[in-house]
């Protein structure tokens, strides 16, 4: 047995994967478990699931109050579905205006011609996840940690657990799609594949359409609904 934790980058994996898609009322188990880790070893057990996101803001997002309310739902879902599984683990955005160099075609940017924008940042999302990733390997509480995430800021701690703790196995599934018309992976980040025993290129759409959450999911208080814009 193979005692396996999964690390998901909750902001990554959407902009990567879901957004656009009609797959966002996502079972991260049915998908993970049963359709990518236990297929590649049948010898895993997934113990341990830590989601990291950040609180939608309403007054930001395409569909207002909307959109704040979709992911309330969808994380009381995966609470409820997988109790005691899944940890999600929230970061938070800041808002502040600053200043950007304006994009002209075929010019090259300019500290002297600069317009205000709106900063939106998402923080803590990668610092989180790249310490507990490191933290659970370093405790020897799983035999193998696989990381859901093409961000280049996930490289330090995957490269510290392979230098630090050769025996923990070390996973990389990249949020991307299947490929094109010829079959060709998806462009991966180079910096994470050289510190996985192993990597998954691509989530197919045919996994994520069979992989979603029923229509209505019963928690304790009243049952989590599928957003209609979802």
């Amino acid at each position: 047995m193979t005692r396996t934790a999964l690390y998901i980058d909750g902001y990554n994996f959407y902009y990567s994967r879901l957004k656009g898609t009609p797959y966002k009322w996502l079972d991260l188990i049915a998908l993970f478990r049963d359709r990518i880790l236990l297929p590649q070893d049948p010898g895993t057990k997934l113990v341990a699931v830590k989601y990291s996101t950040s609180p939608v803001k309403a007054k930001y997002a395409r569909h207002g109050k909307a959109s704040e309310e979709a992911q309330t739902q969808y994380l009381r879902a995966l609470s409820a579905r997988h109790t005691g599984l899944i940890e999600v683990i929230q970061g938070f955005h800041i808002f502040e205006p600053s200043s950007l160099p304006v994009y002209r075609e075929g010019e090259n940017p300019s500290k002297a011609d600069v317009a205000p924008v709106w900063m939106i940042e998402e923080k803590q999302t990668d610092v989180n996840i790249a310490l507990n990733l490191y933290r659970d390997a370093v405790r020897g509480e799983f035999d193998q940690v696989v990381v859901c995430s093409n961000d280049s800021d996930m490289e330090p701690a995957l490269r510290m657990i392979r230098e630090d703790v050769p025996a923990v196995k070390v996973g990389v599934i990249l949020p991307l799609r299947g490929g094109d018309a010829e079959g060709k992976p998806a462009p991966a980040n180079k910096r994470l594949l050289p510190h996985a025993h192993w990597v998954r290129h691509y989530i197919r759409d045919d996994e994520l359409q069979a992989s979603q959450l029923p229509q209505n999911v019963q928690t304790k208080k009243k049952p989590a609904s599928k957003p209609p814009h979802w």
